[in-house]
This record gives structure tokens, C-alpha cells and sequence, in this order.
């Protein structure tokens, strides 16, 4: 339906949507890539180095020497915090990549696999799902030891249920349109039909989920290093900078900025994801 065949409310109201999805995604991209500029750069942004102690100078407010203040030690908070996105924005990336990934494969097969296939699937998600994402990552992090590698394996662990959900869920209605039908009927071989045929048509949906949960994990990875079972210091990042604040919280200023920059960037995913879905979805916003 185009513009010019509905009234002239309804098409105002279609246009405001359509503004506000593309200002949506604008802000979004704007944010993360503003963020990927300042890690990226942070030894070019940032003049001081993140470890460098000053105690002479320990939790002094923002100013035009340190814009972000100053911990407990003296450390500029402006610079650790931009070196702490290079542990908890990557950390969390590679997490999402690699439980997308195999609860992806994992729902597939367990889709198109057959009934014993599904079902053994489905009965060891529904056993890691049975614990809160959190505390089984708490215990997974607390049994290899605290480290920003160790946190990463922990969230991993249990990252991937979901996707196992999602992606079977999608396989099972899939396979019974008119396209695979087809597909088998012209004897393309399962596995075929399932890499080359269903998963394009699943991946849209999957890859939105995924956008959104990459904010999710930079915020579950930052939990872990806030209860000291992530990155450890004196390194870098964000959820332990947060930690360390909560012991001074007269001095603001310790705590604030790392977890603005954990807001902000758990903001701009859940934007992004919702833009792309809008994208995506043909029936959204009235573009039917």
C-alpha cells in the first residue's frame, strides 16, 4: 500500500514511524561506533595510561586534567574506562559469536534431526535452562578460577540454550513450506536442504537476536567482574571499575562513568537489534 492510496492521518502516522526506526538506528550506529572509535584510539584519546598510580592525587573530581576524575589510587578514570571497553566489549562479542553460533547448529539439527534427535537435544537445554543464566555462569566462573578469560568460558557455557530454542523452533515450522517441500521433492539431500535452504531463511531473526544480546552480555560479563569472578585488577574494566566505586561512593564520579558507558552501550544494541528487526520484518510499521 503506498502513501498516495491512504488518507492523509495514515500517512503521516506511517511516515513518524518510519523517522522514528531510521532515527532509532541512527542513534544506535552512532553510539557503537562512537565507542569503537574511543577503544580503538584509547592510547591516542586517552593521554594517561590506565595503570599509572598517582596517590597524591586519589579521588579528585572531573576536571580538564582528568575528565573523568580519579580512583582510589589516583588512576584516571577517563582512561580506564576506555581501556576497559577493550575487555568487556570484545569479552562479550566473542561470547555471543560463539554461543550464537553452536545453539544454531544445535537447534538445527535438533529441528531436522528426527524425534530421538530432538528430544535428547531438548531435554539437555531444558537441563542447562532449569538454572538461572547468571548464577550458573557464577558457579561455571567460580569453579575454572577468576580471570577475563575464565568469565568468558563461564558465559559461554551458558549462552547457548537459547539459540537451541529459537533455531529449532524456526526449523520445525520451516520445513513444512512449500519451498523445502519442493527442495525434497527434487531430491536435494537433507543436509542440503537444511545449510542451504532453511538456515538463510531462519539466520534474519537469529542475527537480531544476536545484536540485542551482545549488549545483554557486555552487561552479564560486566556482573561477573563486579563479584570478582571476571577481569581482575589492576586490570581495566568496567564491571570491576563499578566495584571498585561502590566502596567510595561520595566520590561519584569512580562508578558513574564506567557504568554510563555499560548503559549506553546495552542501550545502543537493544536499538540496533530493534531497528534491524524492523528492517526485516515486512508487516512491521504498517508496511504491509
Amino acid at each position: 500500500m503506498s502513501i498516495a492510496t491512504i488518507s492523509p492521518p495514515s500517512a503521516v502516522r506511517w511516515m513518524a514511524a518510519r523517522a522514528l526506526r531510521d532515527l532509532q538506528l541512527t542513534v544506535s550506529v552512532l553510539i557503537i561506533l562512537v565507542w569503537a572509535v574511543a577503544i580503538l584510539g584509547a592510547d591516542v584519546v586517552a593521554s594517561q595510561s590506565p595503570l599509572a598510580q598517582d596517590v597524591a592525587n586519589r579521588l579528585q573530581g572531573p576536571s580538564p586534567g582528568h575528565p573523568f576524575g580519579t580512583d582510589q589510587l589516583g588512576r584516571d578514570v577517563f582512561s580506564r574506562v576506555l581501556h576497559g571497553g577493550r575487555a568487556s566489549v570484545p569479552a562479550a562479542i566473542v561470547v555471543v559469536l560463539i554461543g550464537s553460533s553452536f545453539g544454531t547448529l544445535i537447534g538445527a539439527v535438533a529441528g531436522y534431526g528426527g524425534r530421538l534427535t530432538d528430544e535428547v537435544v531438548m531435554r539437555l537445554t531444558d537441563m542447562v535452562q532449569a538454572f538461572p543464566l547468571l548464577v550458573l555462569a557464577m558457579a561455571v566462573a567460580a569453579a575454572l578460577g577468576a580471570s577475563l578469560v575464565d568469565g568468558v568460558i563461564a558465559l559461554t557455557a551458558v549462552w547457548w540454550p537459547q539459540y537451541v530454542r529459537v533455531c529449532r523452533g524456526m526449523v520445525l515450522d520451516l520445513r513444512e513450506r512449500e519451498y523445502v517441500v519442493a527442495a525434497r521433492g527434487a531430491g536435494r539431500p537433507p543436509l542440503a536442504i537444511l545449510s542451504r535452504v532453511i538456515l538463510p531463511n531462519a539466520l534474519p531473526a537469529l542475527l537480531v537476536m544476536a545484536a540485542i544480546d551482545i549488549g545483554r552480555a557486555i552487561l552479564s560479563f560486566s556482573i561477573l567482574s563486579f563479584l570478582g569472578l571476571g577481569a581482575k585488577p589492576p586490570q581495566a574494566e568496567w564491571g570491576s571499575m563499578v566495584s571498585s566505586g561502590a566502596e567510595v561512593m561520595d566520590q561519584w564520579w569512580v562508578a558513574t562513568f564506567p557504568g554510563l558507558a555499560i548503559l549506553s552501550l546495552v542501550f545502543a544494541f537493544n536499538l540496533l537489534g530493534d531497528s534491524v528487526r524492523d528492517a526485516m520484518d515486512p508487516w512491521v510499521g504498517g508496511r504491509r
